[in-house]
C-alpha cells in the first residue's frame, strides 16, 4: 500500500506527464462541441433569413405580376429571386425563387432566360417533386417557342405518380397544338382516367368536346 504522500507524489508526476495532452484532448472536444453547436446556429439564421428572403419574393411577384406593374417592381422581384439563388442556392426556396424567375421571364416574353431558369432547378435540385415541376413548366415553355416535339420528349420522362393526371393532361394540350387531335383524345381519356374520383371539370370539358368533335 502506498502512503499518503506516495499517492499524492504519484499523481504528481502523472499530472506533469499526461496533463498537458489531457487539457489538450478537453479543450479539443469544447471545441468540437462549440463548433458544432455554432455550426448548428449559424445554418438556422441561414434557414430564417432565406425564409424571410422567399416571404419577400412571394410578395413582390404578386405585385410584378400585375398589369399596372412598373419595371421597378418587376427588377426588384427579379432582384430577390437572384439573391436566393446566390446567396441560399442549397435551399429549397432558392428552387422556389428560380420557378419564379422563370414566371417573370415568360411574363416579359424573354423564353431563353425562362428555360435558363428552369434548367437551373433540374440541375441544382435533387427532389423528384420539384424537378417534375421545372420539366413540366420547361416543356410549356418550349411549346411556346414552337418546340413541341420536345416538349412532349420530355414529358414522357416524367414519371412522378401524383402528376400523372396533369402530364397527360397537358400532352393533350400539346397534341391540340399540333393538330393531333386522335392522339390528344388518348391523352385527355389518360388523364380522366388516372383521375378516377377528383374534380377536374376543365379536363372533363376538353375531353367532352374533343369526343364529340371525333365522334
Amino acid at each position: 500500500m502506498r502512503t499518503e504522500e506516495e499517492q499524492v507524489e504519484a499523481l504528481k508526476n502523472w499530472w506533469k506527464e499526461n496533463g498537458k495532452s489531457l487539457l489538450l484532448g478537453v479543450a479539443l472536444a469544447l471545441a468540437i462541441v462549440f463548433g458544432w453547436k455554432g455550426w448548428q446556429n449559424n445554418q438556422q439564421v441561414n434557414a430564417e433569413n432565406a425564409a424571410t428572403l422567399y416571404t419577400n419574393l412571394v410578395q413582390a411577384v404578386a405585385i410584378a405580376s400585375t398589369p399596372t406593374a412598373t419595371d421597378d417592381q418587376r427588377a426588384t422581384a427579379t432582384h430577390l429571386a437572384a439573391t436566393l439563388k446566390t446567396d441560399y442556392s442549397d435551399s429549397a426556396y432558392a428552387h422556389f425563387g428560380a420557378l419564379f424567375s422563370a414566371r417573370l421571364a415568360v411574363d416579359g416574353g424573354d423564353f431563353d432566360s425562362a428555360i435558363s431558369e428552369l434548367d437551373w432547378v433540374l440541375s441544382q435540385s435533387s427532389d423528384s417533386v420539384m424537378k417534375t415541376v421545372a420539366s413540366m413548366r420547361k416543356a410549356r415553355v418550349l411549346a411556346a417557342t414552337g418546340q413541341v416535339d420536345q416538349a412532349v420528349t420530355l414529358l414522357n420522362g416524367l414519371s412522378e405518380a401524383g402528376f400523372k393526371v396533369s402530364i397527360a393532361e397537358l400532352k393533350g394540350d400539346l397534341f391540340m397544338q399540333q393538330g393531333d387531335k386522335e392522339k390528344a383524345l388518348s391523352a385527355y381519356q389518360t388523364a380522366v382516367d388516372n383521375a378516377q374520383q377528383a374534380n377536374r371539370p376543365l379536363l372533363n370539358m376538353k375531353l367532352e368536346n374533343l369526343a364529340a368533335e371525333e365522334g
